[in-house]
């Protein structure tokens, strides 16, 4: 096990191996919802307000670990708003370079040896002449350690504060000032450029074999707060709101103007499970808008679960183990297997989870496009069937097979909606992203193969050869 400051295991961090495992978001669900992602166009990047590496893998644990009970989550909720109005408390004496360098600095702390009387004979003139590296690497690291101290030093000096903090965040800094309790600590503040060459060296010493596992565990809680204060200042810059948070039973959620944070001029949706209606059934044309949707439900759901504000005008959701997505599905030609028995053993890992204790929210993007359409009906609804005897999950299902939609639109325990597109006066297409209650029986994808003018190009180039 790494036993680096960012390891969110250490002692003290708030975590334990024997935790109750947090809200589970396996990473083809991650991958779904595009949380992360090389190209930059990822959930991750837009809320990443952290000031330095270290707190951006602490955001991501947050994103991958979100708050493993209901409780932990409100409290972790209460900080994010805290920090979302007071980004004013935030030190700006540690940057990322300091933590770096501080990494490096205590990395040899095992092969220090002490300085010697001799070099100590010597005055810092002529330390520079005769050591200039080893004397100019111990002064700045100094220099920086005594940086990281002082900003730990204005964090916790938030315990002054005569307004009460919340819980979560009082804890962080009293473990905080307890690690900055040792009598060394005061020496390695008042470092400054004047301290003579013999008074760092012995600090410097000191430092890497007393302070080593403190300034450790500073790092970590430092980090742990740069993603709380990033979370806070992103939902902040925004614009989003807080949602309300319930406890998982009985199953609530809804949301007035939700949309897709990712998108330049997203559409906003209202959406509401209530007396006993569990399942959204999403019906509409190719690219009318079910995926974005449905992305747009399951991003909210989990910034909600991280404690943070979410792109909506209000939110009500009640606690979640987690989001199962079934979207884009992938094959793996190595091991011989097709996209179709992919897809199969997808669903039987949603199967699992659903047959488990405790809901969660089921995003079902047009399964079973691995095989024909007449298979894909019959395993579609099956599924569904299956689906509906899990009352206590909450389940969106899009599909453009219309006759799966059709089969179970007398079951009470379905809300049906389905997403507007427009025929134009000269036979195109305009989708205008409208979530409307009922089921489509729009069928264009013929027509706008004909549009693009596909089967012209093929047309043509037949007759050319002859």
């Amino acid at each position: 096990m790494k036993t680096g400051p960012c390891n969110p295991l250490l002692p003290g961090s708030g975590y334990s191996l024997n935790a109750k495992p947090p809200m589970h978001n396996d990473k083809i669900t991650l991958r779904d919802l595009s949380i992360f992602s090389t190209q930059g166009e990822d959930l991750f990047s837009l809320v990443d307000k952290t000031t330095s590496s270290m707190g951006r893998e602490a955001l991501r644990h947050c994103f991958r670990n979100p708050p493993d009970d209901f409780d932990r989550l409100q409290a972790t909720q209460e900080v994010l708003r805290w920090w979302s109005k007071h980004p004013e408390h935030w030190t700006r004496l540690i940057t990322n370079g300091t933590l770096v360098l501080l990494e490096k600095f205590f990395e040899a702390a095992d092969s220090v040896h002490a300085p010697s009387g001799l070099s100590l004979l010597f005055g810092n003139f002529f330390q520079k002449l005769i050591n200039r590296n080893q004397y100019s690497f111990i002064q700045f690291s100094l220099s920086q350690l005594a940086d990281f101290l002082k900003g730990c030093k204005e964090l916790t000096a938030l315990l002054e504060l005569p307004s009460t903090l919340p819980s979560l965040l009082e804890t962080e800094l009293k473990q905080m000032q307890d690690e900055l309790n040792h009598p060394l600590i005061p020496l390695l503040i008042r470092v400054d450029k004047h301290t003579p060459y013999a008074t760092l060296s012995r600090l410097s010493f000191r430092a890497r074999r007393e302070l080593k596992h403190r300034i450790y565990q500073l790092m970590e809680h430092y980090a742990r707060l740069d993603a709380e204060q990033a979370m806070g200042q992103a939902g902040r810059d925004l614009g989003w709101q807080y949602p309300e948070l319930r406890s998982s039973l009985p199953l609530q959620f809804q949301a007035k103007g939700l949309y897709h944070p990712l998108l330049e001029t997203p559409v906003p949706y209202d959406l509401e499970f209530h007396n006993g209606q569990h399942f959204l059934f999403l019906t509409g044309a190719n690219m009318s808008g079910k995926t974005t949707f449905m992305r747009a439900l399951g991003v909210s759901t989990l910034l909600a679960h991280m404690g943070m504000a979410v792109p909506a005008q209000s939110m009500t959701l009640s606690f979640l183990e987690g989001i199962i997505t079934n979207m884009h599905v992938e094959d793996n030609l190595l091991r011989g297997e097709s996209y179709f028995f992919a897809e199969v053993q997808r669903m039987k890992n949603t199967a699992q989870k659903v047959a488990g204790q405790g809901p969660h929210l089921l995003l079902m993007d047009e399964l079973f496009k691995g095989t024909n359409v007449h298979d894909a009906y019959e395993c579609t609804r099956a599924v569904v069937e299956g689906l509906l005897l899990h009352p206590d999950q909450l389940m969106v299902l899009s599909t453009h097979i219309h006759e799966v939609a059709q089969h179970f639109e007398k079951r009470s325990e379905i809300v049906f909606s389905y997403f507007v597109t427009d025929t134009q006066a000269d036979g195109r297409f305009q989708f205008r992203y409208e979530l409307r209650q009922g089921i489509s029986n729009d069928r264009i994808g013929y027509r706008i193969l004909l549009q693009e003018g596909v089967l012209d190009i093929l047309n043509c180039h037949n007759l050319g050869n002859n």
